[in-house]
């Protein structure tokens, strides 16, 4: 099982990003896919959950607006755009693949994203 995050980078205040995690060795399709956080000194954060067959979508208060999460499930991938950045989204974003049913739970490496100027 694998899930391979990238696109993490520095950006200045108001841009853009978008991160991608690719998925491997698991039913894709079956899995509840999300995206989390997690920033010096503080606890791992929801930031935004799909359904395993692409709805529901959720978002944490802090992002809703800015953020989008998608998911192709022919290439078993999810994405994340990431717009109007601010400081505080600063941290090590995390892809989460959680199976519909069974507790099978699997997680990315991580990728730094910096806001700063």
């Amino acid at each position: 099982v694998q899930l391979v995050e990238s696109g993490g980078g520095l950006v200045q205040p108001g841009g853009s990003l978008r991160l991608s995690c690719a998925a491997s060795g698991f039913t894709f399709s079956s899995y509840v896919m999300k995206w989390y956080r997690q920033a010096p000194g503080k606890e791992r954060e929801l930031v935004a959950g799909i359904g395993s067959t692409g709805g529901p979508t959720n978002y944490a208060d802090s992002v809703k607006g800015r953020f989008t999460i998608s998911r192709d499930n022919a290439k078993n991938t999810i994405e994340l755009q990431m717009n109007s950045l601010k400081p505080e989204d600063t941290a090590v974003y995390y892809c989460n693949a959680r199976h519909y049913y069974y507790p099978r739970d699997y997680w990315g490496q991580g990728t730094q994203v910096t806001v700063s100027s």
